[in-house]
């Protein structure tokens, strides 16, 4: 059985702002930086097998930091970044809520064939991230090891996991920062 710590990275100005980050490369902000900083804090001498992150920034900081605490070997895969929001990266929620809202609701309702335009459905970005979640229980059938991600990301981990429909993915999307540990013996 395989220990996953799943890990959204710390907070952004976007994050603050309400903005739709997606694959844009947005750095962690000076809170998002002491947040990377007490996570790692938070799992020292818990024995890390490794660390498998998101290639973007946001979340490649916050799995350095906890290397750098651990001592666990990094490994960036851009499987793992954040859903492609296509023409609403950058845009506020509320503007996306407004503007779009047909296309808004019925990606909502239905989650694995809608996507933004010129974006990703949260099919595509479930294929995957659980195909590098796969290889990662793969490579670590035992032990503990972390994964560095995004909300929607991690979300969709979570609900496979927990034999949700992935209609719950909105409702599972973790808060910055904050580790989870979940058992699992496959995928």
């Amino acid at each position: 059985m395989t220990e996953l710590v799943l890990i959204r990275h710390g907070e952004t100005d976007w994050n603050l702002e309400g903005r739709y980050q997606g694959q844009s490369d947005v750095p962690l902000n000076e809170r998002g930086v002491q947040q990377a900083e007490q996570v790692a804090k938070r799992l020292q001498g818990q024995p890390l097998e490794a660390i498998y992150s998101s290639d973007l920034s946001r979340a490649r900081q916050t799995a350095e930091a906890l290397a750098r605490m651990t001592g666990a070997p990094l490994h960036l895969d851009p499987r793992l970044r954040e859903i492609d929001q296509g023409r609403w990266e950058g845009m506020l929620f509320e503007d996306i809520r407004q503007r779009f809202a047909e296309a808004f609701e019925r990606r909502k309702r239905d989650p694995l064939q809608v996507a933004p335009p010129g974006g990703e459905t949260v099919g595509q970005l479930q294929q995957r991230v659980l195909q590098a979640v796969r290889e990662v229980l793969q490579s670590h059938p035992s032990g503990r090891v972390a994964i560095v991600s995004h909300g929607l990301a991690l979300a969709v981990v979570k609900v496979q996991l927990q034999g949700l429909p992935i209609e719950a993915v909105w409702d599972h999307i973790p808060p910055n920062a904050e580790p989870e540990i979940i058992e699992v013996q496959s995928l």
